[in-house]
């Protein structure tokens, strides 16, 4: 009881729980228009931004169901 009251006052302060994301939003960018290009494979895309295909994967689902 006594954390989930530390977590809510800490979110009423603005703060965010979690690991920070590795890419920021001009890299997802970035990897969606190599994606989308077809020149470039998954892996080829993640050894470029040094993170691994599946977090490749997850932004670039995350990307597409924001975009809908």
């Amino acid at each position: 009881e006594r954390t989930r009251a530390g977590l809510a006052a800490a979110r009423a302060r603005g703060r965010k729980g979690g690991r920070p994301a590795k890419l920021d939003e001009k890299q997802v960018r970035e990897v969606r228009r190599l994606y989308d290009s077809k020149s470039v494979t998954v892996d080829q895309i993640a050894a470029m931004m040094h993170v691994g295909r599946s977090t490749i994967y997850r932004c670039l689902n995350a990307d597409s169901t924001k975009m809908n």
